[in-house]
């Protein structure tokens, strides 16, 4: 008999995937900037959306953006676009698809500027993921103070689909904030990665 795990309460019963992103994925320190690119496009495309639907759709993200390889959606064009808006396998919003190739383009620029996009985005968090102590999912926050620069930062940068609430999910899912509740078997193990 297996022993029952104690989970942050959004990832119990909605999925097998579900609960796969927020075992293996979710508060994760990312240090590449492949990912951190992957998790910028889908945290932008689940605005308004649930998260179980972009992960469903993560395949066909993957297929339609090149294996977020930001040099290759740089150079997408007009018709790629067209193209990507008839794909049932991600979600075919216009401004977010078109998003997607702008960010790809400003997360070039700032490549360039700092070395590396993870260099950059890190900064922002002295270098280290911010250890929470949350004891109830209604503790935790839908932005903060350095999801707000981050997100100012961005958008002076060019980049699309970062509001503050989006950016502060984005540091949740790549480990730049531990958010996993205190009882969560999880929360331990990220801290143990910072």
């Amino acid at each position: 008999m297996s022993k029952r795990v104690t989970r942050c309460r959004w990832a119990e019963g909605v999925s097998l995937e579900y609960i796969r992103y927020h075992d293996e994925e979710w508060g994760v320190p990312v240090r590449d900037d492949r990912t951190q690119f992957e998790f910028l496009i889908l945290e932008g495309a689940q605005a308004g959306l649930s998260w179980s639907t972009i992960l469903n759709k993560r395949e066909g993200y993957r297929k339609a953006f090149a294996e977020f390889d930001p040099e290759k959606v740089a150079r997408f064009t007009k018709k790629r676009v067209e193209k990507l808006l008839r794909d049932p396998s991600i979600v075919r919003n216009r401004l977010k698809v078109e998003s997607t190739v702008t960010n790809a383009r400003a997360f070039l620029d700032v490549q360039q500027a700092f070395g590396s996009f993870c260099d950059y985005v890190w900064d922002f968090v002295d270098g280290a993921p911010i250890q929470n102590r949350w004891e109830r999912d209604s503790d935790v926050p839908a932005t903060s103070p350095e999801s707000d620069a981050l997100s100012k930062d961005l958008k002076k940068r060019g980049f699309r689909f970062v509001g503050s609430t989006i950016i502060y999910a984005h540091m949740q899912a790549t480990g730049m904030v531990n958010d996993h509740l205190i009882s969560c078997f999880r929360y331990r193990e990220c801290a143990k990665m910072a």
